[in-house]
């Protein structure tokens, strides 16, 4: 021991300021925010402690219950749709003259926050949006009341967020694609495979590593989306639209139920992680 701290003690103690950083800023925040779960406090009087109904509440009250649904919805989504996109496209563009710019086009909304692209397709789904075309175009049967109408507002907002994200997927997955040998197209293509058959079978097996990436990232992020949801509905109407990372921040810093709101979070960063974990784990087993 006494040779090892010789050895390393330097090194040690340069590490020493960021993990003291951690453990008062990080881990003593999860304690607390455990803590709280546990207990009902509103920010002024003393946090009384209440046990387990704070969790209860989330798998028993009808709103909460709804923010569950939509969160799943979310997940679902973001798994499917700019993943799905993102790989079509790449696909598209892999060889196509004029790559770049098209790379650009589909790459911009990416460099816009959420709340901007909010911002946009709340403009896009009022009255003077997607409606007016539709009816200048003689199709008025078609129009929708987007983000007031569940469960639309939230298909609606999983269009922009689809928008948003698939891009930075697209770009991923062409990365991924260029990296790719050539050898296995070769032999494909003299055993006679059409493109669709050396698609399943060669190029997107060889793609396994970088779907693995492109997904848990899309499945962490379809967890704590808020920005988008709350620019663009702020979880209305009548809390119809909210996922839980929404109702954490209404419960926590609108209602001032700061143990609802804490109870909420620990479900969240609970899910997200036995999620990730599962998915992770699982494929790297088939990979392996």
């Amino acid at each position: 021991m006494i040779a090892y701290w010789k050895k390393n003690g330097e090194a040690l103690l340069y590490a020493l300021p960021a993990a003291l950083l951690i453990i008062a800023f990080f881990i003593t925040s999860i304690a607390y925010t455990i803590y709280l779960s546990f207990t009902d406090y509103n920010g002024l009087a003393a946090p009384k402690w209440v046990g387990l109904s704070n969790y209860l509440a989330i798998f028993q009250d009808a709103t909460y219950l709804t923010s569950l649904k939509n969160t799943l919805i979310w997940v679902f989504a973001s798994l499917i749709l700019p993943v799905g996109f993102g790989l079509l496209f790449s696909v598209l563009l892999q060889n196509l003259k004029g790559q770049r710019i098209f790379k650009n086009i589909f790459y911009l909304p990416y460099a816009m926050s959420l709340t901007v692209v909010g911002v946009i397709w709340v403009f896009l789904f009022s009255q003077t949006g997607i409606n007016y075309m539709l009816t200048l175009l003689g199709l008025e049967a078609f129009t929708r009341d987007w983000l007031t109408s569940p469960p639309l507002n939230t298909f609606s907002m999983i269009v922009a967020s689809v928008w948003q994200g698939t891009g930075t997927n697209m770009l991923l997955f062409l990365i991924g694609l260029g990296a790719l040998p050539k050898e296995p197209f070769e032999a494909a293509a003299i055993d006679g495979a059409n493109r669709i058959r050396t698609f399943w079978s060669v190029t997107l097996p060889m793609l396994s590593p970088i779907t693995i990436v492109v997904m848990g990232m899309s499945l962490v992020n379809s967890f704590k989306i808020f920005d988008i949801i709350w620019v663009m509905t702020m979880g209305g109407p009548y809390r119809s639209s909210e996922t839980l990372a929404v109702t954490m921040f209404r419960e926590s810093f609108v209602l001032f139920h700061f143990g609802q709101g804490a109870a909420i979070s620990i479900v969240l960063t609970i899910a997200s992680i036995a999620v990730s974990w599962f998915y992770l784990r699982k494929t790297i087993i088939k990979e392996g």
